[in-house]
């Protein structure tokens, strides 16, 4: 079965950095896309970044942009999201998903077969 797990979440003051990971496992990594999301309690669950593997085209919120990159490791199955100049406002529960076959609108959960349990970023201020 396919699983993707993500993992580097924790705890971090206003303006430093942190780095996320997500492996996936049991899939041609190539044939994906990998989005992170993330979700706050009450609020809806949203696109931050994605790439697509196969292409090595990346995706960005406006709200990460410049602050955020997303890159991948082929050889290890993992995509990683560096997440810099953090703010309180990024304070979140993330995830990773996988989407078979590439994407066509990177923020549509929808669109997105596979999901990891999500890794706790909290920002200090």
């Amino acid at each position: 079965d396919v699983q993707v797990a993500e993992s580097g979440g924790g705890l971090v003051q206003a303006g430093g950095s942190l780095r996320l990971s997500c492996v996936a496992s049991d899939l041609t990594f190539n044939d994906y896309a990998i989005g992170w999301f993330r979700q706050e309690p009450g609020k809806e669950r949203d696109a931050v970044a994605c790439i697509n593997i196969g292409l090595s085209k990346t995706y960005y919120d406006d709200s990460v942009l410049g602050r955020f990159t997303i890159s991948s490791d082929n050889a290890k199955n993992t995509v990683y999201l560096q997440m810099n100049s953090l703010k309180p406002e990024d304070t979140a529960l993330y995830y990773c998903a996988a989407a078979e076959g590439g994407i066509y609108n990177y923020k549509n959960l929808a669109e997105y077969q596979y999901w990891g349990q999500g890794t706790q970023v909290t920002v200090s201020s």
